[in-house]
């Protein structure tokens, strides 16, 4: 393993990871305080410190070691997710999709920031690979996390979006689900399965209407 390279892929990746962290969980706080539930808030959680949001197994300690595990192939983590008390919100059934959405949402407006970022950069001549490279970091992990977490198996946020949508009958049988929805999400991930038949097709689609909204944008820098 390439000591060196370790160092600098961190370095391009930690602003983009931090903040697409950062402003997911925070989105689901403020949602959730919005429709009625003060949970996040009164915990401390409906914050821009990444501290408060930073788990040190899964957001840095599981990362590095799949990465040297895998020598870089095979990535994931993830950070402390805001307590939300569902039963809390004005009409429960409907906000938790709205709650759910929240932090998806956060990192597809993310993801067009990068996109913006990297599209001025290029037009005003900056070659810094740095620079360039984090802008390139931050589209595909907030792309990543867009499309992981709307996976719709409870406790990802697609799961919640799905019970929230379901009819009632069949919103209770799927999250019966969310106690092992965690391991069943690894086994499937590990599988190739999310990634080959929902996260890819999922970033692809993501990413062309992404490029299409900043089409104009491209147009005029261009």
């Amino acid at each position: 393993m390439d000591f060196a390279n370790l160092i600098q892929t961190v370095a391009i990746y930690a602003l983009p990871v931090v903040f697409a962290i950062t402003l997911h969980e925070a989105a689901h706080g403020y949602a959730a305080r919005h429709f009625g539930d003060n949970t996040a808030y009164m915990m401390g959680r409906i914050t821009l410190n990444p501290m408060k949001h930073i788990d040190p197994l899964g957001t840095i300690l599981m990362p590095l070691v799949l990465y040297f595990a895998t020598s870089g192939a095979f990535l994931f983590g993830y950070a402390k997710p805001v307590p939300v008390n569902f039963g809390r919100l004005r009409n429960p059934k409907r906000d938790m999709v709205w709650v759910a959405l929240a932090g998806p949402g956060a990192n597809l407006v993310q993801a067009i920031f990068w996109t913006v970022a990297a599209y001025f950069m290029v037009a005003s001549g900056v070659e810094e690979r740095f620079f360039l490279g984090m802008a390139k970091a931050g589209i595909l992990t907030n792309l990543v996390m867009f499309a992981f977490n709307l996976f719709p198996l409870p406790p990802l946020d697609g799961g919640r979006i799905l019970v929230g949508l379901l009819p009632m009958r069949a919103a209770l049988a799927v999250s019966r689900v969310e106690p092992y929805g965690f391991f069943i999400v690894m086994a499937l991930v590990v599988s190739g399965v999310v990634g080959g038949l929902w996260l890819q097709p999922l970033m692809a689609v993501t990413s062309g209407a992404i490029e299409l909204l900043l089409s104009p944008l491209r147009a005029v820098l261009f």
